[in-house]
C-alpha cells in the first residue's frame, strides 16, 4: 500500500520584503507628515512666545523669526518621541482597519514580523537623531543663545572650558574683564589666575595675577596678587576685591549648555570639564539620553502596537487612542523625572539615562506578548 504523505505549506514567520517595503513606506510617510504639523505648531508658539519675550527690545520681525529658526531644531529632538509614537499609531490603525493586519497574521506572519519594519525604520531615526541631526541642532542651538543674549542684553559674562583652564568674560560699568584660570577647587574657588581689565574699546588697563581666586558678596576675592599697570613696576597686595555680578551657580550653569555641544564633542569635553574640576553630570546625562533614543523609539512603536492593532468595536477606538497616547505622555514625564534626578546625582547616571527607553522596551514586551497570546 502507498502511502501518501500531505505537504503543508510552511508559513513565514518574519514579513516578506514587499510586506517590510510597504510597510515602512507607509510608517514613514506618516512620521513626515507628522513632523510638519507638529512643527509648524511648534513655530507658531514659539514665534508667539519669543515675540511677547522680546516685545520692549524693538527686534525686527525677520530676527524674531532667526532666533525661532534656530531654535526649533532642538525642540524637534524634544518631541520626536511623540511623532514615532503617533505615526506608528496611525499606520497601525490605518492597517487595521483596512483587515491588512489580518490577511499578514492569516499568512502566518507573527506580530514581531509585523512590528519589523517599523521598529528597524524608528531604530535608523533614533541613529540619525544623535548622529546627525544633534549636531546641526546643537550649532543652531548655541547660535540661538547668542541672539537672544544680544537682544536681551543680559548674561553678558561668556565662559569656555579649553585644555589650558578656564576662560571668563565679564562686562560692566568699568569695562571688560578677562579672567583665565588653571584649575578649580572643590569648593569652586579659582586656582592660578589672571585678569585682563580692558576698557570698553579694548585697550588694556591693568593685569592681575593670583594665585587663588573666590567669589563672595559680589566680588572677586583675589590673594596674594600682583597688580601691574602699563609702564609701571607691579604692585604686590595680600589681598584685593574685584567688583562682579557674578555667582558660582551661574558660573557653573552656564558653560557650555549640554543642549549646545554635539554629540561627537561630548565625551571630549565631558573630560575638559572633569580636568578643570567641574561637574559633568549633565553632559554625561545629555551624552548617554542621546545613545538611549534609537532604543527608546522602538519602545514608542511597540506601544503603539499594543493600542493599534486590535480589532476594537465601536466606540472604544476613540478610547484605546487616548490610551496608548496618554501612555506616552507619562513616559515621557516620567523620563523628565528621572532625568532631574540623575541631574541632582540621586540616582546614577546610567541608570537616569537609560532607564526611560528600558522601562518603555519591557513595558511594550510585555503588553505585545499579552496580546500575541491573547
Amino acid at each position: 500500500m502507498t502511502v501518501f504523505h500531505e505537504k503543508r505549506a510552511v508559513k513565514p514567520a518574519f514579513i516578506s520584503w514587499t510586506l517590510f517595503s510597504y510597510a515602512s513606506r507607509n510608517y514613514l510617510f506618516s512620521f513626515f507628515g507628522f513632523f510638519a504639523v507638529l512643527m509648524g505648531v511648534v513655530f507658531l508658539i514659539s514665534l508667539l512666545e519669543v515675540s511677547d519675550d522680546l516685545e520692549d527690545k524693538a527686534v525686527p520681525f525677520l530676527q524674531i523669526v532667526k532666533i525661532v529658526l534656530f531654535r526649533l531644531p532642538q525642540l524637534s529632538e524634544e518631541i520626536m518621541p511623540f511623532m514615532i509614537l503617533f505615526a506608528a499609531m496611525a499606520t497601525f490603525w490605518k492597517m487595521t482597519r483596512a483587515n491588512e493586519l489580518v490577511i499578514i497574521r492569516t499568512a502566518g506572519v507573527s506580530i514581531w514580523g509585523i512590528i519589523l519594519p517599523f521598529a528597524f525604520c524608528s531604530l535608523m531615526i533614533g541613529v540619525l537623531s544623535f548622529a546627525v541631526i544633534n549636531p546641526i541642532s546643537s550649532a543652531l542651538f548655541a547660535k540661538n543663545k547668542e541672539l537672544e543674549r544680544l537682544y536681551k542684553k543680559s548674561d553678558q559674562a561668556v565662559f569656555k572650558v579649553s585644555e589650558t583652564g578656564l576662560w571668563l568674560r565679564q562686562s560692566d560699568e568699568t569695562g571688560i574683564s578677562v579672567i583665565h584660570a588653571g584649575s578649580v577647587n572643590s569648593d569652586l574657588s579659582l586656582n592660578s589666575v589672571i585678569i585682563f581689565q580692558l576698557a570698553e574699546d579694548g585697550d588694556f588697563l591693568s593685569r592681575y595675577d593670583s594665585e587663588k581666586a573666590q567669589l563672595a558678596n559680589g566680588n572677586w576675592i583675589l590673594e596674594k596678587v600682583w597688580h601691574s599697570f602699563p609702564g609701571e613696576k607691579p604692585t604686590f597686595l595680600l589681598e584685593a576685591q574685584l567688583p562682579t555680578d557674578l555667582t558660582m551657580e551661574k558660573v557653573q550653569e552656564s558653560f557650555a549648555n549640554p543642549k549646545s555641544i554635539s554629540f561627537w564633542e561630548l565625551p571630549y569635553f565631558i573630560n575638559l570639564l572633569e580636568n578643570a574640576g567641574f561637574s559633568a553630570i549633565k553632559h554625561k546625562l545629555q551624552f548617554h539620553r542621546l545613545l538611549s533614543k534609537p532604543f527608546l523609539f522602538i519602545a514608542m512603536v511597540l506601544l503603539a502596537a499594543t493600542f493599534s492593532m486590535q480589532q476594537h468595536r465601536r466606540g472604544r477606538v476613540g478610547l484605546m487612542i487616548l490610551s496608548g497616547i496618554l501612555t506616552g505622555f507619562m513616559l515621557y514625564f516620567l523620563s523628565n523625572f528621572v532625568f532631574a534626578l540623575g541631574q541632582s546625582a540621586k540616582v546614577p547616571i546610567a541608570l537616569a539615562a537609560w532607564s526611560p527607553a528600558g522601562v518603555s522596551l519591557l513595558l511594550g514586551v510585555t503588553m505585545l506578548l499579552h496580546l500575541e497570546d491573547g
